[in-house]
């Protein structure tokens, strides 16, 4: 029995192995948005194609991303089983007992807003009330491929061009990745100086799924 026990232990060290490297971390990231191929994901991360590849062979090994071949394509998307949620429970967990972590997210992250972002829960609320205006702050083919329903698209490069489809009687909650992509951020300062009510959605679009909450996607 013991010898079992120590067998799975190991096989649980393996699976946080493979997480242990920030340029799979990331990988995930854009993995959670939706299927993506290996040269997309090698231009998203700044890595080399063979290098994109070798961090996907190790994720996929552990059941972390799977892949399957469309025409010439080989595309990658999130494995089987709650890797969102373990995802999740890493950033909290680092966020409580890492100084590291904290330090940055209170020097970088909190001093770009520090408005309280608005809770998923409260979102939900206020959509299912039309009383604000969701927009989704991500390129256009991340939207495509899934988004919270009702939002609308305005990736932050065309942010400047597009203002005049944004309202200035309705709050807006901006989104994008997750809680630490930078876009929602530079969306909110950009649209609170042209003095728009605008706040952050807490976390983003894979979190949204792994609350296995409704989502679209464009045809």
């Amino acid at each position: 029995m013991a010898g079992a026990k120590k067998q799975v232990f190991a096989q649980f060290a393996e699976v946080a192995r493979t997480l242990g490297h920030a340029n799979r971390l990331e990988l995930l990231e854009y993995v959670s948005q939706g299927e993506r191929s290996v040269d997309r994901l090698a231009e998203l991360t700044g890595m080399s194609v063979n290098n994109t590849s070798q961090h996907l062979h190790q994720l996929r090994r552990a059941g972390f991303v799977q892949s399957r071949r469309a025409g010439k394509q080989v595309l990658y998307g999130l494995g089987d089983g709650p890797v969102l949620s373990l995802l999740g429970a890493l950033r909290c967990y680092a966020e409580k007992n890492c100084a590291e972590v904290k330090e940055i997210v209170s020097d970088y992250f909190e001093k770009l807003d520090m408005l309280e972002p608005v809770s998923r829960e409260e979102l939900i609320h206020r959509l299912s009330e039309s009383s604000v205006v969701l927009l989704d702050v991500r390129p256009e083919d991340e939207f495509s491929l899934g988004h919270v329903p009702g939002a609308l698209n305005v990736p932050l490069e065309e942010l400047e061009r597009r203002l005049a489809e944004l309202p200035k009687d309705r709050e807006i909650i901006a989104y994008c990745r997750g809680p630490y992509c930078i876009l929602s951020f530079e969306a909110v300062a950009a649209l609170r100086a042209k003095g728009y009510q605008v706040r952050r959605l807490e976390d983003g679009y894979p979190e949204w799924v792994a609350a296995g909450l409704e989502v679209e996607a464009v045809a």
